[in-house]
């Protein structure tokens, strides 16, 4: 019962809300059917499966709301989770930024479910395993990676005539792979819809080589470095920065796009040109859900164009007190890129680093987007257009902000962790002090 069809969903939450007694009162239903194989010193160590259907009532009178949860679908639990949902809500206190339920919404579609995901089988899990620990025995190399896939949908209905309904699948791999003395390490990680696009062991070669070139690093000293960063190693940096382009913080005093007075950096230069971010929900290679989870369309949205500031996100109670459209944080990013290949970028530098990934990121600053955290699993030296040799990983403190102004050049964006990102060549990046960890 997992996966529901969309009449078999709506028949459901139709059902449940027939029992409903409350002002207003939205359901959402969830299901997933996933499975996973984890391998460690080139053996498979895990392999599991899960399945799951659960329905979330939020039921309302006046400003008070209550949430109950179930997995069971009888008619007597969905009544038992109706009732529940009412009673907490009598109880709770008023909610001072209420706002009504939306009702009925007209939704782009958006293609996110693949059979090729959606049949994976133990079988399947097994021989990706396989292919990628064959990469590094080949090398005489010790591989750690996993594999998930998962195959979901989610569905909603209110009282207000709201219905939405969305499949999905996603299949994620990675790797790290390890030198027998201990002392080279390399990693790939490769996320899809579609698990036609996947080849586990091609990637894991990817890996394999970072490994194997990156035996016995030698120190180089902390500072400022022209650096290329792979989309591995950007990723995380500027997801957290498109995600912290929330009005409200905005307009309060709190975010890297404050100004004073309550004004914000929206129609300001913040990053070089070249730099365009969006989002899409139809596009092809990250697709995303139609709807936000409070049932607001998605919709293609520009938030940087050509470098400026041109949009934010909000809640609907913040748009409604401010007047302005209401405009749900994205459900994925999409960074333009250029021409220029990772190949390309190293001919043109002078002296710096090639860096696969950066990790443990924290932060320093959440004004302005100040983030620490280390390199792993591959960081080289360049000198003259040439890859030198492998280099111990250092500590960075930086700003993507900043990092962003310092832009020398872009690649082709590459899917990871469901956005679409470049690699890119940046100058004057910060490196504070080395680290042992290999």
């Amino acid at each position: 019962m997992a996966i529901l069809s969309k009449d078999e969903a709506q028949a459901l939450l139709k059902k449940a809300l027939s029992f409903s007694k409350a002002d207003e009162c939205e359901l959402t239903l969830t299901g997933n059917v996933g499975g996973n194989i984890r391998y460690a010193r080139n053996e498979v160590s895990t392999s599991g499966a899960e399945e799951n259907v659960s329905l979330a009532v939020e039921s309302r009178f006046g400003k008070r709301a209550g949430v109950a949860t179930i997995n069971e679908f009888d008619d007597q639990s969905l009544e038992k989770v109706v009732r529940r949902s009412e009673e907490i809500a009598r109880i709770a206190p008023e909610n001072p930024e209420y706002i009504e339920l939306l009702g009925p919404q007209h939704y782009i579609t958006t293609k996110e479910h693949f059979d090729t995901t959606a049949k994976i089988d133990p079988a399947y899990r097994a021989e990706a395993a396989a292919r990628s620990i064959a990469a590094a025995t080949a090398k005489n190399l010790t591989a750690a990676g996993f594999l998930e896939h998962s195959t979901s949908f989610t569905a909603k209905l209110n009282n207000k005539g709201l219905f939405a309904f969305h499949p999905a699948t996603v299949i994620d791999f990675s790797v790290t792979m390890r030198t027998e003395d201990g002392t080279g390490s390399g990693y790939v990680t490769q996320d899809f819809s579609d698990a036609g696009k996947l080849d586990t062991g091609k990637a894991s070669q990817i890996a394999a080589e970072k490994a194997a070139n990156s035996r016995n690093a030698k120190a180089l000293e902390p500072g400022k470095y022209t650096v290329i960063l792979e989309p591995a190693a950007s990723i995380d940096l500027l997801q957290n920065m498109f995600f912290n382009m929330d009005q409200r913080n905005a307009e309060e005093g709190r975010s890297f796009l404050s100004k004073a007075g309550g004004l914000t950096r929206v129609g300001e230069k913040l990053v070089d040109e070249r730099i365009t971010v969006y989002s899409d929900p139809t596009h092809p290679e990250v697709p995303a859900s139609p709807f936000a989870g409070d049932g607001r369309p998605q919709e293609k949205i520009t938030w940087i164009d050509k470098g400026v500031v041109k949009n934010l996100y909000n809640t609907r109670y913040w748009a409604a007190k401010k007047n302005v459209k209401a405009v749900p944080m994205p459900g994925n990013v999409i960074m333009a890129g250029g021409n220029a290949s990772i190949e390309d970028m190293i001919r043109s530098t002078k002296r710096g680093i090639l860096v696969t990934r950066l990790w443990y990121i924290r932060t320093v600053d959440p004004q302005t987007l100040l983030y620490t955290g280390l390199t792993r699993d591959g960081t080289f030296y360049i000198e003259n257009g040439k890859i030198q040799y492998p280099v111990k990983n250092f500590r960075f403190n930086e700003s993507p902000v900043i990092m962003l102004n310092n832009l020398e050049a872009l690649g082709k964006p590459q899917r990871i962790s469901g956005s679409l990102i470049p690699p890119m060549k940046v100058r004057d990046f910060t490196f504070t002090s080395l680290s042992d960890a290999v």
